[in-house]
């Protein structure tokens, strides 16, 4: 991020404060529901606790998500059925030994992709994030998407690992249970790949290229960096309308890479300004010096871009949490 800058290396253990109760299915929020600022009712906020737990989820070893026994994060929805987990927690994020995960949702009747966020004990994860270099995407993964989109070359090397492991197993669980979505999540670096994998390569827009029109395509992130050009967030924005992008506070890793490297927000941000006080930002079409800047919104103080303009007025410790009472980057 931000030139060598990695917001996993400044990464501090928390005490999780989570009850452990079963959240009810959460009705679809959409980016079109808001044309402007708008400040998220209670009932939003609550509705957002069983994405914050899946991705809190990944943050465990497979050995706990294997049978869904990862503790609070599990047991708030105690329902999800998993079916394949992996990642190395080093070289690969979605390998052997670390907890990306997919599995069935029954409750909402979707595929969830769960994707492990950046370690900071870890150095090739840190390095990842710290090679800001953008690059086209793979049109065997892509095929047809034009070659003026390009994404940060970390996220995109670090996706493409798992794209097929992947796609493989979405398909085969839509297919045993007849669904009719599948919903991304990821914090950090897991964000990016559940923002690039919707769109890229397991996720989003590579989901949304190599999967029936009938299934509908979800995300939701946390403290998630900036993972492409204007290019990209148009693409993006154009392929998935239901994704929400939730920033805590004064989080620093939002606003990297910066826009002056080129790097564009997808549209969709939640900004958490206070406990229990968060706002939509719907994102704005300006002209900047690199083309068009879809959700970079300079205009309402309420929104990331404006409270937190640079990385010297953040709080990196806010990249943590709390999402209304769930912290993220470790498992207990």
């Amino acid at each position: 991020m931000f030139f060598l800058f990695s917001a996993s290396s400044f990464m501090l253990a928390c005490i999780l404060q989570v009850a452990a109760v079963s959240h009810p299915a959460p009705p679809a929020m959409h980016r079109a529901d808001v044309s402007v600022v708008t400040q998220m009712s209670s009932i939003q906020l609550a509705d957002l606790a069983p994405y914050s737990e899946f991705a809190r989820a990944a943050y465990c070893s497979p050995t706990m998500v294997t049978g869904w026994r990862c503790g609070q994060a599990c047991e708030a929805v105690p329902e999800f059925e998993v079916s394949l987990t992996g990642g190395d927690d080093n070289s690969i994020q979605y390998c052997t030994h670390f907890a990306d995960y997919v599995g069935y949702w029954p409750t909402e009747n979707t595929v969830v992709v769960a994707h492990e966020g950046t370690d900071p004990t870890q150095l090739l994860a840190d390095l990842t994030d710290a090679n800001a270099l953008m690059e086209r995407l793979d049109p065997m993964l892509f095929p047809g998407v034009d070659s003026s989109v390009e994404v940060h070359s970390g996220f995109a090397n670090e996706h493409a690992l798992t794209a097929s492991i992947i796609l493989k197993e979405v398909k085969s669980l839509i297919s045993q249970y007849n669904a009719n979505s599948v919903t991304l999540v990821g914090h950090s670096l897991g964000g990016a790949l559940a923002e690039l994998g919707r769109r890229l390569c397991v996720g989003c827009v590579f989901m949304a290229l190599n999967l029936p029109s009938s299934i509908a395509i979800k995300g939701v992130t946390y403290g998630t960096p900036r993972v492409g050009n204007p290019a990209w967030a148009t693409l993006f924005d154009s392929m998935i309308s239901d994704f929400q992008r939730i920033n805590n506070k004064k989080d620093i890793v939002p606003i990297v890479p910066g826009r002056f490297m080129g790097f564009s927000h997808v549209q969709g941000e939640v900004h958490i300004i206070s406990d229990g006080y968060a706002v939509q930002c719907p994102g704005e079409y300006n002209i900047c010096l690199f083309g068009h800047d879809r959700d970079d919104d300079a205009t309402d103080a309420q929104c990331t871009i404006m409270s937190v303009p640079n990385i010297f007025v953040g709080d990196i410790l806010d990249h943590l949490g709390p999402y209304q009472g769930i912290y993220m980057g470790t498992c207990i």
